[in-house]
């Protein structure tokens, strides 16, 4: 290893067979870097679109689930969206601070408490339904009708095969 010359600091020496193989795989051709960086520019679209209501993308998912489903506890809700429960738990939180979600002592298990929707909850829903399609059409405009059912069903795929390697699986899916 070789030192640098500023801090010391110990610097790998790459060989030039490392330094080909990832020069020829550009980020542009990797699947995972592309994934990230669709994401990134959903966020932005979504929160373009949706910009009056300050929800993120992750605390719609969590709507959507109790708009759906009432009186769900952290964990089912983490299962649902494919959150662990620390992030549950603080997306709950912080919709419940918003006054989105309210929550209860679960009446069959009084250690767990459950979440719900709230009025206010539903009425941000309502209010954010267009800006978050629109979002969607947005993300997906650069593909014809044809490419966009093939493009949903292959993530999709990739999604289910591979739900097992995520930090929090998705259920129900």
């Amino acid at each position: 290893m070789r030192k640098r010359d500023n801090d010391n600091l110990p610097m790998a020496d790459h060989s030039d067979e490392i330094k080909t193989k990832f020069h020829d795989q550009g980020l542009w051709s990797r699947p995972g870097f592309l994934v990230r960086r669709l994401n990134q520019i959903h966020y932005s679209m979504f929160f373009e679109e949706c910009k009056n209501e300050n929800i993120t993308p992750v605390q719609h998912g969590v709507l959507s689930v109790l708009l759906n489903e009432q009186y769900l506890d952290q964990s089912s809700i983490g299962l649902k969206v494919g959150l662990d429960r620390t992030t549950s738990a603080d997306v709950i939180k912080r919709l419940a601070d918003k006054g989105l979600v309210s929550r209860r002592v679960n009446p069959d298990d009084r250690r767990s408490r459950q979440s719900f929707i709230t009025d206010e909850g539903i009425r941000i829903m309502k209010q954010l339904r267009k800006g978050m399609i629109r979002s969607q059409e947005r993300l997906l405009e650069p593909l014809n009708n044809e490419e966009r059912e093939v493009f949903v069903r292959l993530l999709s795929k990739l999604v289910e095969e591979n739900n097992q390697y995520g930090r929090a699986a998705l259920k129900d899916m």
